[in-house]
């Protein structure tokens, strides 16, 4: 069992920066491959960074670039720094553990806000 707790969320004029934290307690963190993924308001939820066992990373077209995902096995934290930030990109992050397919995990935070004004 895993247990998530995010950090960090904001809100930022355009162009702004925002590092998003999440915490993990559980045994089996450190085995998982661990994401971001956010949902607007009417829209569907949408992956947007990814971090293998191995640190292999992997992001939404619509982040690239801008977003760099990072992990610390020994505290047991998942990052998510973001720069050049746009009014698209305001949604309630959610981090996630344990993939279980394309953008899919078993555990989930609870979610940390993000508003990017114009």
């Amino acid at each position: 069992q895993v247990q998530l707790m995010e950090s960090g969320g904001g809100s930022v004029q355009a162009g702004g920066s925002l590092r998003l934290s999440c915490v993990a307690s559980g045994s089996d963190y450190n085995n998982f491959c661990l994401g971001w993924v956010r949902q607007a308001p009417g829209k569907e939820r949408e992956g947007v960074a990814a971090i293998d066992l191995h640190g292999t990373t992997t992001y939404a077209d619509s982040v690239k670039g801008r977003f760099t995902i990072s992990k610390d096995n020994a505290k047991k934290t998942l990052d998510l720094q973001m720069d050049t930030l746009k009014p698209e990109d305001t949604a309630m992050y959610t981090c996630a553990a344990h993939r279980t397919g394309t953008w899919a995990y078993k555990y989930w935070g609870q979610g940390t806000q993000v508003t990017v004004s114009s």
